[in-house]
């Protein structure tokens, strides 16, 4: 992607900017609290921005989707994610907020214990250590400035880090908002652009593909679906749990979630319709996952090409920086601090920045390592799902929770299985036609023998229930 004098200005102003921020130091509240949670003041608009522009950091990704599969971009990645965050606004957003806890592993640890907190940050630091959306940053350096992909990695982590070092959460939040204005600010630029030259619908018929305009682009049905369960980590989303338990109430917690899924709709149709215009106007492109930086740079002009540029820096950015401090809360609050089992807090802050170094390099190692963005959302989304969403959905709701060893059980079965299915995907004898064993994803056997463990812990405190309670009858009557 060429830049002329003004691109460059504007990627130096904004970069800039983030160093500037992490020079900033909020005046008053410094504990570990104000640190972790902006002091639990985070008002609706603030949420709303910071959540929508955090949860959509894969935009290479989806713009390698759209550009071979069209419309079908927004029925696998927006509508079930809409879908789960819907059922987390009215399900657990308010329970959340009530709890007054920090993280995910407090309500793990409430409910089933210490163990199971440990367990369940384990879980979570391999969930949100951002090494995808790192090796997107390198690929996105390279693509549009030709620097290797080490050095953009490197760079990229380092300028969506250095400003939570001292500022933490609230500093996430903030570089949060800039970033979500500067990603939509750059596809409605390009998608008015082309809008204005070629069209729309009409346009699209002519120069795409039949099945880009159907609702699966072609695909079998079974690859569509998968990604409707995968969805279900939605309910056990650590940066939705971390903005209600920071939000100022119920109420902006409910309420921003809610809000926060129409501009995921709206950046989904900006998104999609951009895809589908990289079909029409670049239809040999050897690389898909270049589509956006190649239409960028092939549709717009000076300044404009800078703006689009910041919007896909921006979008990926701003998942990086909520990943990468919720890694480094799970390794060091959540792993480090709970293991030495320290009487106060003192010392939190501290652990947390250690963890951001950690989760820093681990997640630019990761990502040199495996290079393949979509591959790590599957298998991580594949283990870590069925694992977590049963016992963290029931550990907000005494009605619903199990007896510590079937929580753990769940935990144990519902990862270890998909885990498994996952490994023998790899073994040829094992899969044989088949990607997985038996051509089953390895999502579907580990939320099974989760839901397993589930019933027949239901079941079982059913059981003790109706026997103490027949036991109190009889003497009762004796």
């Amino acid at each position: 992607m060429p830049f002329a004098p003004v691109d460059t200005a504007l990627i130096v102003v904004y970069l800039a900017f983030l160093v500037v921020m992490s020079f900033v130091r909020r005046r008053g509240r410094s504990g570990p609290e104000e640190f972790l949670l902006a002091g639990r003041r985070i008002t609706l608009v603030p949420f709303v921005a910071s959540l929508a522009a955090s949860w959509y950091g894969g935009i290479l990704g989806v713009g390698e989707y759209s550009f071979r599969y069209g419309l079908s971009n927004w029925i696998v990645f927006g509508v079930p994610y809409y879908i789960g965050a819907v059922l987390f606004a009215l399900l657990l957003a308010r329970r959340a907020h009530r709890s007054r806890l920090v993280s995910i592993p407090d309500s793990l640890e409430r409910a089933y214990g210490r163990g199971a907190a440990v367990a369940g940050a384990g879980l979570l630091l391999v969930l949100t250590a951002p090494a995808a959306y790192v090796l997107m940053l390198g690929v996105l350096a390279n693509l549009a400035l030709g620097w290797p992909l080490w050095l953009g990695v490197t760079a990229g982590t380092l300028f969506s880090t250095v400003y939570l070092f001292r500022g933490g959460l609230r500093a996430d939040v903030v570089t949060d908002m800039v970033q979500f204005a500067l990603m939509f600010a750059g596809f409605m630029v390009l998608d008015a652009v082309l809008f204005a030259k070629h069209g729309g619908l009409g346009f699209w018929k002519e120069h795409v593909p039949p099945s880009h305009l159907t609702w699966n682009g072609g695909q079998a049905g079974g690859a569509v679906l998968v990604w409707y369960f995968l969805a279900l980590s939605t309910l056990v989303e650590p940066s939705f749990f971390q903005r209600c338990f920071a939000a100022r109430s119920e109420a902006t917690a409910r309420r921003g979630i809610l809000l926060a899924v129409p501009f995921w709709f709206l950046f989904d149709a900006l998104t999609t319709s951009a895809g589908l215009y990289a079909r029409s106007l670049l239809p040999n492109l050897s690389d898909p996952v270049a589509s956006y930086p190649a239409l960028g740079a092939s549709v717009l002009p000076a300044g404009a090409r800078g703006l689009f540029f910041l919007g896909l820096l921006a979008t990926i950015m701003s998942t990086v920086d909520t990943y990468a401090f919720l890694a480094a809360q799970t390794a060091g609050r959540d792993l480090f601090w709970r293991l030495r089992r320290e009487r106060n807090d003192e010392r939190v802050k501290f652990y947390t920045r250690v963890g951001l170094v950690l989760t820093a390099v681990i997640s630019i190692g990761v990502a040199l390592f495996f290079r393949s963005v979509i591959g790590i959302w599957h298998d991580l989304g594949s283990i870590g799902t069925p694992a977590l969403v049963i016992p963290v959905a029931t550990s907000f709701s005494e009605k619903h929770r199990l007896r510590r060893p079937w929580a753990l059980a769940a935990m144990g079965a519902g990862g270890g299985l998909s885990l498994l299915w996952l490994v023998t995907g790899h073994i040829p004898a094992f899969r044989g036609s088949h990607p997985y064993l038996f051509g089953i994803e390895p999502i579907y056997p580990g939320l099974g023998a989760s839901a397993l463990c589930y019933l027949l812990g239901r079941a079982r405190r059913r059981d003790r229930t109706a026997g103490s309670s027949s036991g109190v009858l009889a003497a009762s009557e004796d």
